[in-house]
C-alpha cells in the first residue's frame, strides 16, 4: 500500500522536478535570512555589552627608566666580553663603594684565585665594579648582602667560602690553599 502512495508522488517530468528544486531552495533562503538576523542581532548585542565596559589600559613605563639589560651571552650561549659592552653606573649603583674603593679594569686582579669565585662569578663581579682582591677585603656585612644580591648566584657564598678572609691573604702577595693548588694545576 505505501509503494503506491510513493509512485504517486514521485515527479514524472522535468518541470516538476523543477518546481520541487524551488521550493526546497525557497526553504532554504528563508531559514538562511532569519538565521543572519537573528545572529546579528545577538552579536550586536554582546558588542553593546562589551562597549560599554570598555576600561582604559594605562602603561606607566617612567619607572624603568633606569634599569637597563645587559647582554651577557650570545644566542649560542658563548659570553659576550662584558668589558666592552657594561658600563658601571656608579652614581645610581647599590654597593657603596666609598666603604670598599673603587677600582677600574686597569687594576684587575684575578679573583679566580678566590675559592668559590669561577670565570661565570668573576665576570659578574667585573660587571658590577668589583675587580680587586683589595675591595673583596674590605666588604663590610652590607655590601656582602648586595653583592650576594647583585650577582644572583649561590646566596651565602661570599661568606661560606670566606672571600673576604682569601682576598686580605691574596692582596698582600699571599696564598691560600686553594690558589696554591690553582698554581701547581697549570
Amino acid at each position: 500500500m505505501t509503494l503506491i502512495f510513493i509512485q504517486n508522488l514521485t515527479p514524472t517530468s522535468s518541470w516538476e522536478y523543477f518546481v520541487v528544486f524551488l521550493i526546497g531552495f525557497g526553504c532554504f533562503l528563508i531559514g538562511w535570512i532569519f538565521s543572519k538576523r537573528k545572529m546579528k542581532r545577538k552579536y550586536e548585542k554582546l558588542l553593546a555589552d562589551c562597549e560599554s565596559e570598555k576600561t582604559e589600559i594605562s602603561m606607566d613605563v617612567s619607572s624603568s627608566q633606569g634599569v637597563r639589560a645587559v647582554k651577557t651571552r650570545e644566542r649560542s650561549g658563548k659570553a659576550v666580553d662584558s668589558s666592552e659592552t657594561t658600563q658601571i653606573d656608579l652614581e645610581n649603583s647599590p654597593l657603596n663603594f666609598e666603604s670598599f674603593g673603587f677600582a677600574n679594569p686597569s687594576q684587575k686582579d684575578d679573583l679566580k684565585r678566590i675559592k668559590g669565585v669561577g670565570p661565570f662569578i668573576e665576570e659578574k663581579l667585573n660587571t658590577i665594579g668589583i675587580y680587586t682582591f683589595e675591595q673583596i677585603s674590605r666588604f663590610s656585612p652590607e655590601d656582602i648582602q648586595t653583592v650576594t644580591e647583585l650577582i644572583a648566584f649561590f646566596p651565602g657564598r661570599i661568606e661560606r667560602d670566606d672571600w673576604k678572609g682569601q682576598a686580605g691573604i691574596l692582596k698582600k702577595g699571599g696564598d691560600t690553599d686553594f690558589s696554591k693548588r690553582l698554581s701547581t694545576d697549570k
